[in-house]
């Protein structure tokens, strides 16, 4: 009668000081990584850190015009820190909060939603605070560099340690007194100083990324003479009714002068809309998801400010992706992100593999253009304005592939296309090198736990 079942027997006197004796806190898997540990070699938290405290308890006044990086829970990922949302808390609340103000070296670890994701706080997100639902661990760094701290915590030990620890009913939570508690393995300097050094590396690597997609921008703007070009709202304008009976827009938005401004130096280079060079535009078919389908579905959610995210699509079957052949994206087609805070959004599919949008996606391809720099012109102000300027005046911000249709597009030369192209590869090589060595510190991490 008990076959399949999985049992665990553990004496009262191993029970933690809570009595914790939910069958999941000591599966098997749980007990075999602890005992792990236990072979190698482990000290608390507490041992070699000079603080773990939390961010701001209150609310936070936030300032769009500030250049204090909010760092919440959805900011550290993978060792790294994710800063496209843009949250900025005000100089005069970051100076009365000077407990939960970032400093260099803090490792910053998420203790809601995803428990457990963590980072290293350095030079490029500073200055920064913090608010509740981040841990700060603060560590003597001459006894524990805090870039193993992190990896480790990232790792198959860490993890299950973070998650093994929060509590909670509605939303789980991971307390400070038991990110204190949490055990890290005693790991000597040598192989901390390999960890820390590949750590760095990564990092190095995706800030060659983020310079390679800069050289990319700066080139565009450059030939285009917008580079140092800031739009400019205004109080007023002035238009013809004809103006009105054209558009069929009422909305005072929609004629701000700044549009008028961008598309009078459009006209300086060779042109073109979106409708001329298009072979499909149009949104993508909603599947009916498959837990072990074979088929990826791009959603909305997986266009990312520096890329797709090819590694976290949903999944359909044969049978959805075949009946729905409009649906079906191509190497070389340009994805955009239809609704929400980040519509416009756009990324290139750059895989042979199968794969079919979502219907909050719009797919385009298109004829005697680089779409990859298409993509790029999209992601820049030239589009984010014509994309602004579309969804003024709704209560439900959409953009549609007739919106897209109309968008204005300057062709600059063949070359040009193509360095700009090349850029923006080499970068997102470079982010998919830094993302290699940050996986490789990992399994680095757990070998060397495992290797007796």
């Amino acid at each position: 009668m008990l076959e399949g079942l999985e049992i665990s027997v553990v004496k009262l006197s191993e029970l933690n000081n809570e009595s914790r004796i939910e069958a999941e806190y000591f599966s098997k898997e749980n007990l075999k990584l602890l005992a792990n540990l236990s072979n190698y070699g482990c000290i608390p938290i507490f041992n070699v850190a000079n603080s773990v405290t939390d961010g701001i308890h209150t609310s936070i006044d936030y300032d769009e015009n500030s250049s204090i990086n909010l760092i919440s829970a959805g900011s550290p990922k993978e060792n790294v820190f994710d800063l496209s949302r843009s949250v900025f808390i005000s100089e005069k609340a970051h100076k009365e909060n000077p407990r939960t103000a970032l400093r260099k070296n803090d490792v910053v670890i998420s203790t809601v939603g995803t428990i457990g994701n963590c980072a290293v706080v350095d030079e490029s997100i500073l200055p920064a605070n913090s608010d509740r639902h981040v841990g700060i661990v603060r560590l003597n760094v001459e006894k524990y560099s805090p870039y193993v701290l992190s990896t480790f915590l990232l790792s198959k030990y860490g993890r299950m340690q973070t998650l093994r620890e929060s509590t909670g009913n509605v939303q789980l939570s991971l307390f400070l007194y038991k990110i204190r508690e949490l055990l890290i393995p005693n790991f000597s300097d040598t192989f901390q100083s390999k960890i820390e050094s590949i750590v760095k590396s990564a990092h190095a690597k995706l800030e060659e990324s983020k310079s390679l997609y800069s050289q990319a921008e700066d080139l565009l703007l450059g030939e285009l003479g917008l580079k140092d070009w800031q739009p400019k709202n205004t109080l007023h304008t002035t238009k013809k009714f004809s103006d009105f009976a054209q558009s069929g827009r009422l909305d005072a938005e929609y004629y701000q002068p700044k549009y008028d401004d961008l598309f009078e130096r459009l006209q300086k280079v060779d042109c073109k809309t979106i409708k001329e060079i298009q072979i499909i535009n149009y949104r993508g078919f909603q599947p009916e998801y498959v837990e072990n389908g074979k088929i990826d579905v791009i959603n909305s959610k997986h266009i990312l400010e520096d890329g797709l995210d090819y590694e976290n699509f949903e999944k359909t079957d044969e049978v959805s992706f075949n009946n729905a052949v409009r649906a079906q994206v191509k190497y070389g087609d340009i994805l955009t992100y239809t609704t929400g805070a980040n519509i416009g959004r756009t990324q290139v599919y750059l895989s042979e593999k199968k794969a079919m949008a979502s219907n909050h996606v719009n797919m385009l391809r298109v004829k005697d253009v680089n779409p990859i720099y298409l993509a790029l012109v999209l992601n820049s102000k030239i589009g984010r304005l014509q994309t602004e300027k579309s969804c003024t005046g709704s209560a439900q911000v959409e953009l549609y592939p007739d919106d897209l249709a109309s968008f204005v597009i300057p062709i600059l030369p063949e070359s040009i296309q193509t360095k700009i192209a090349s850029l923006i590869q080499q970068s997102f090589e470079c982010k998919a090198q830094s993302k290699q060595l940050l996986e490789d510190a990992k399994r680095m991490v757990e070998a060397e736990i495992e290797k007796n």
